[in-house]
C-alpha cells in the first residue's frame, strides 16, 4: 500500500517511519511512503503557494495553481489514487474509516497550512474529507500522519499480533479493558486478583465489567448503545 503526502513540510513527517512498527512496515515493503511538495509546482517566481483571502479576513490562503498541478499529475501517474484533504471542517475519522480504507492500493494526504486551502482544490479533487477532531492545529501534517497510522496499522503482516485488532476499543461500542503488564505488585498498586487466577471465563467478565464501566465514565453514550444491541440479539 502506497501513502502520498501532500505537503510544503516533509520534514514534519520524515521521522515518524524511522522506528518502530510503521518501519517495520516498510522494510518489509508492506507499505511505501512519498511526499509531493505544492511548491515544485508553483508557477510564481517565486514559488509562492498563498495569497490574501477573496472577500478579505486575517491569513493567506493556499491557491489552487500548484495544488490543481501537483494532484494531476499525481492522478496522472495513478488513477486509482484516492485523495483525502485534512481539515476541521469535515465529518471525523473514526476506527471504521481506518479498517475500509486499509483496503485501498494508494491514498494521498493533502495537508493545508496558513488559514487553508482553496475550497476549489477541495472541490475538485477530494475523495473524502476528515477531520480529527473540534480543534485547530498549525498545519494537515499531524493529522495526516494519524490517518496514515490508523489505516496501516490494519493492513495484514503490519501489527506483530494481528489478534491486537480484534481487542481493541472501537471495534464494539465499548472502550477496551484496561491493560496490565508484570510485575503483580508495584510500589503497593496491584492488578485485579482475578487476572491472576487463570480462570478465562471469570477474566472475560471481569474485562466486561470494566470495559463497561470504563465507557460509562468516559462515553456514557456509547454504553446505551451497547446496551441496546445486546437487548436486541
Amino acid at each position: 500500500m502506497r501513502f502520498t503526502f501532500v505537503t510544503l513540510f516533509s520534514a514534519l513527517i520524515e521521522g515518524y517511519f524511522k522506528g518502530s512498527i510503521l518501519k517495520r512496515a516498510i522494510e518489509k515493503d508492506i507499505i511505501k511512503i512519498d511526499y509531493l511538495n505544492p511548491r515544485d509546482y508553483s508557477k510564481n517566481k517565486h514559488s509562492k503557494v498563498d495569497d490574501t483571502a477573496v472577500g478579505g479576513g486575517a491569513g493567506m490562503v493556499m491557491n489552487p495553481q500548484p495544488l490543481f498541478d501537483a494532484l494531476d499529475d499525481l492522478k496522472n501517474k495513478d488513477e486509482n489514487v484516492h485523495i483525502i484533504f485534512l481539515t476541521p471542517v469535515a465529518k471525523p475519522f473514526v476506527q471504521n474509516d481506518a479498517k475500509r480504507l486499509a483496503k485501498k492500493t494508494h491514498i494521498a494526504f493533502v495537508s493545508g497550512r496558513y488559514e487553508g486551502i482553496d475550497e476549489r482544490v477541495i472541490e475538485k479533487y477530494a475523495d473524502e474529507v476528515f477531520s480529527i477532531g473540534d480543534y485547530i492545529l498549525t498545519g494537515g501534517e499531524l493529522a495526516s500522519l494519524v490517518l496514515c497510522d490508523a489505516i496501516s496499522r490494519n493492513k495484514e503482516g503490519v501489527l506483530g499480533n494481528a489478534q491486537s485488532l480484534e481487542i481493541e476499543s472501537f471495534e464494539t461500542p465499548l472502550l477496551e479493558a484496561p491493560s496490565f503488564s508484570k510485575p503483580q505488585n508495584y510500589e503497593g498498586l496491584s492488578v485485579p486478583s482475578e487476572y491472576l487466577k487463570g480462570n478465562h471465563s471469570k477474566i472475560r467478565s471481569l474485562k466486561l465489567a470494566l470495559s463497561e464501566a470504563k465507557t460509562k465514565f468516559f462515553r456514557p453514550e456509547q454504553l446505551l448503545k451497547h446496551k441496546s444491541e445486546e437487548r436486541l440479539r
